[in-house]
C-alpha cells in the first residue's frame, strides 16, 4: 500500500478504535502490520524536519496505538525470568536475526539491549545496555551508552552521545504532539532527562543531571531572556535555579541555563570516538 493509502486507512480505522480488535477487516489489520514495518525499517518516521521546522506524522502514532488492539499477550520465557507482553513486541526487533542480518543492518549491539519492533536503528549505531521503545528513530553513528532509554517515538540524530543512564521521553499520545526530539551531533550528559516533546537544537551540549520539559524554563545566562520547550543549537546547558521575584522569600525553581555557545573546548571534551563504531 502507499503512504496516502496506509493514512487513510489507518485515520478511519482510529475513527471507531474501540471497535478496532484481531478479527477487524483485513485492509486494516494490513495497514497496521505494514506501517510498523515501515518504521521498523526506517521507511517512514514519527516526525521529520521539512523546511526547517518539525512535523509529526499522526497516522504513525495512531498506527502503534491501533497495533496493541490487533495483538494478544503473549508469554516469553528466558534462561532466568518469563516476560508477559503484547505478541508483536516481546520478541523484539532483532528475534531470530542471523549474522548476515545484523552486518546488514550495520550497528553493534551488546547483550541485555532491548530493541522494540517497530524501532529503527541507524549504521554505525552502538547499543550498550539500553532501551529503545516502539517507533523511536535513532539515526546514524549514534551512541545509546548503558541503561540509557530512547522513548516510544523519539527521534535522536546522527553522531549524539546519549550518555549512561539518561533518558529521552517517549510521547505516543495525543497523536497530533511532537515526540521528544534529538538533533544530530548532541551531547546528552549522564543521568539526564528530556521529555514532553522538547526539542534539543543541534550540536547542543546538555550537562549531566539535566531535567528538561516542557514547562521547564530555559534562561540565557547572556540576555536573560526566558524561552521553553526548544534548545536552541549549539547551546552549553547546565543546571541552575530562578528565584520568584514576587516573594523573595520562597524557593528558588530550577531550571536549565544556557552558560555558552559550543567551542572546541567543548567539542573536544564531549566528541564521539570513532574507534566504538568500527
Amino acid at each position: 500500500m502507499s503512504k496516502n493509502e496506509l493514512e487513510t486507512i489507518i485515520n478511519q480505522a482510529w475513527g471507531k478504535k474501540e471497535e478496532i480488535n484481531k478479527n477487524s477487516e483485513k485492509k486494516i489489520i494490513d495497514a497496521i502490520n505494514q506501517t510498523i514495518n515501515n518504521l521498523d525499517s526506517g521507511s517512514a518516521r514519527v516526525a521529520e524536519k521539512i523546511n526547517g521546522d518539525w512535523v509529526t506524522h499522526q497516522y504513525l502514532k495512531k498506527a502503534i496505538m491501533l497495533s496493541f488492539r490487533i495483538y494478544d499477550m503473549e508469554v516469553l520465557s528466558g534462561p532466568y525470568s518469563s516476560w508477559y507482553d503484547k505478541s508483536h513486541l516481546v520478541k523484539g526487533k532483532t528475534a531470530g536475526w542471523t549474522k548476515e542480518d545484523h552486518v546488514k543492518a550495520g550497528f553493534r549491539m551488546v547483550p541485555n539491549s532491548p530493541v522494540r519492533k517497530g524501532s529503527f536503528i541507524g549504521k554505525n549505531v552502538v547499543l550498550m545496555p539500553c532501551f529503545i521503545n516502539i517507533g523511536a528513530y535513532i539515526d546514524e553513528g549514534t551512541m545509546m551508552d548503558t541503561f540509557s532509554r530512547a522513548g516510544s517515538c523519539c527521534q535522536i540524530g546522527k553522531n549524539c552521545h546519549i550518555s549512561a543512564g539518561s533518558g529521552v521521553g517517549g510521547v505516543l499520545e495525543p497523536a497530533q504532539a511532537l515526540p521528544t526530539i534529538i538533533e544530530d551531533n548532541v551531547f546528552l550528559g549522564a543521568m539526564s532527562e528530556v521529555v514532553e516533546g522538547v526539542v534539543v537544537g543541534e550540536g547542543s551540549v546538555i550537562s549531566m543531571g539535566m531535567c528538561i520539559g516542557q514547562s521547564t524554563k530555559i534562561v540565557n545566562r547572556q540576555t536573560g531572556d526566558i524561552t521553553y520547550g526548544k534548545i536552541a543549537p549549539y547551546s552549553v546547558v547546565v543546571p541552575g535555579s530562578i528565584p520568584d521575584k514576587k516573594n523573595p522569600n520562597a524557593p528558588s525553581l530550577s531550571c536549565a541555563v544556557v552558560i555558552k555557545q559550543v567551542d572546541e573546548k567543548t567539542r573536544s571534551k564531549t566528541s564521539i570516538n570513532d574507534l566504538l563504531r568500527e
